[in-house]
């Protein structure tokens, strides 16, 4: 059973950084393309950001271009946003995902076969 778990979320400031890690288990990580989702209560789950298995192939929502990066370490089954320069707007509950096509990158939720539970970002203004 593949098990995702994300953990960095908290409460930053506005232009303030954090860092979410996703940590993988149960099953073979590196030959899954993975994905970040943010949600606000009551909203659709949106993307965020998509890498490929080898992490050289990228995907960014217009929204987050240029202020979020997604990296991976397929040693250590994990990926990584790392989240600068965050404003109001940029609060929601974040969510890791991984898919079994990982030569690809996807940004819509239904591609994704595993979930995990979600991490909470706040940014106060």
């Amino acid at each position: 059973q593949v098990q995702l778990e994300e953990s960095g979320g908290g409460l930053v400031q506005t232009g303030g950084s954090l860092r979410l890690s996703c940590k993988v288990s149960g099953g073979t990580f590196s030959s899954y393309g993975m994905g970040w989702f943010r949600q606000v209560p009551g909203q659709e789950r949106d993307f965020v950001a998509a890498v490929n298995w080898r992490g050289d192939g990228q995907y960014y929502d217009g929204s987050v271009q240029g202020r979020f990066t997604m990296s991976r370490d397929n040693a250590k089954n994990m990926a990584f946003l790392q989240m600068n320069d965050l404003r109001p707007e940029d609060t929601a509950v974040y969510f890791c995902a991984a898919h079994r096509d990982g030569g690809s990158v996807h940004s819509h939720p239904g591609r994704y076969d595993y979930w995990g539970q979600g991490t909470p970002v706040t940014v106060s203004s």
